[in-house]
């Protein structure tokens, strides 16, 4: 918590200064007591209220003056809002090794399902880029809010040959540059600074495997930090692979690399390198997550769309705090009128 007019706290003071000024009038009162022959009888005579009920009353009200002192030196809370200008490069590991069944159907379709998903569950007004990799990078839908461009593009994927997980940070990066001015492109260099909050755009990594060509990831990551971008990384797969099965219509040899061999392997690294994924993540402040079947990916992809998107801000808690003021004060009045009222069979 932060205060917009800090010196205002100095409202504090006059809390403690009511209880002195009680004790202070009561240790008076008890200088000019009259002296009488039985306490017990004045006891009898006047009935009082128990001890704690004569203490809650005034610790409320303290409590109230204490949290409308606060009221004046306007608190503010920072909390995590959606931003509007938010941006989010999804850059999916096309490589042949997807085409392994330990997930069903393989995992690139289970990896589709589940960016199709996700373009789905995102809020409208957040613009989704779409990058493929496998030996190269290529941005296959620039950053847009046009869901079924989205979706038509991603279900085309196809694998080739080749992991650049380096090369596809770099392409997300550049992807971002063309439309936020803050951003430099990734020719550009930059020192890291830790300084600053991140940009509203986010860079995920889904890869079954690990970095077999192009520039390294840590490097890439490297170039992200310095321009305050955040990059997730998803390690995708078990670590039992099955065997190597895709369709027709997921083999090519066309924009992002040179397809399978003709031999009908794949030459993949089929060992997820968590460590470099993990790295990667940190370097930049974002997070690693494992998934080994389609359910945790779906459910990696959810808890992303909570993360991502967002960005810290100061909001004024003051109203908070004078409500809060207002009820204890007004509980305390309440209660020292219940418990001071005549009884029933007093007049």
């Amino acid at each position: 918590m932060s205060l917009s007019w800090p010196w205002a706290l100095l409202a504090l003071v006059t809390v403690p200064l009511l209880p002195a000024a009680r004790w202070w009038f009561h240790r008076r009162r008890r200088r000019a007591a009259v002296v009488v022959s039985s306490v017990a009888l004045i006891r009898a005579a006047v009935p009082g209220p128990s001890a704690w009920r004569r203490r809650v009353p005034v610790a409320l009200f303290l409590a109230g003056l204490l949290a409308l002192a606060v009221t004046v030196a306007r608190p503010q809370a920072t909390v995590a809002v959606p931003r509007a200008d938010t941006s989010i490069l999804l850059a999916i590991d096309v490589s042949g090794s997807m085409c392994s069944t330990d997930v069903s159907p393989n995992r690139l379709g289970a990896a589709i399902d589940s960016a199709r998903d996700f373009i789905r569950r995102t809020d409208r007004g957040t613009r989704i880029g779409l990058v493929a990799f496998s030996g190269t990078a290529g941005l296959a839908v620039p950053p847009t809010t046009d869901r079924d461009q989205l979706l038509d593009a991603v279900g085309k994927f196809r694998t080739a040959l080749g992991t650049a997980i380096g090369e596809a940070i770099l392409t997300s990066i550049d992807a971002i540059a063309e439309y936020n001015p803050t951003v430099a492109q990734t020719g550009v260099e930059l020192a890291a600074d830790s300084t600053g909050g991140f940009e509203p755009d986010t860079i995920v990594v889904l890869t079954d495997g690990s970095n077999t060509t192009g520039v390294d990831p840590l490097i890439a990551a490297g170039q992200a930090a310095a321009r305050h971008l955040r990059v997730f990384t998803i390690g995708f797969g078990t670590t039992h692979p099955g065997p190597m099965v895709c369709d027709p219509g997921q083999i090519t040899s066309g924009s992002f690399g040179a397809g399978p061999d003709p031999g009908g392997g794949y030459g993949q690294s089929l060992e997820i390198d968590e460590k470099s994924l993990t790295e990667v993540a940190e370097t930049t402040g974002g997070r690693y997550f494992r998934a080994e079947d389609a359910g945790q990916l779906n459910d990696a992809l959810t808890g992303l769309r909570r993360e991502i998107g967002l960005h810290k801000q100061k909001t004024e808690t003051t109203v908070w705090w004078l409500l809060g003021g207002s009820v204890l004060v007004v509980a305390a009045i309440f209660l020292s009128l219940w418990w001071r009222r005549p009884s029933p069979g007093r007049r």
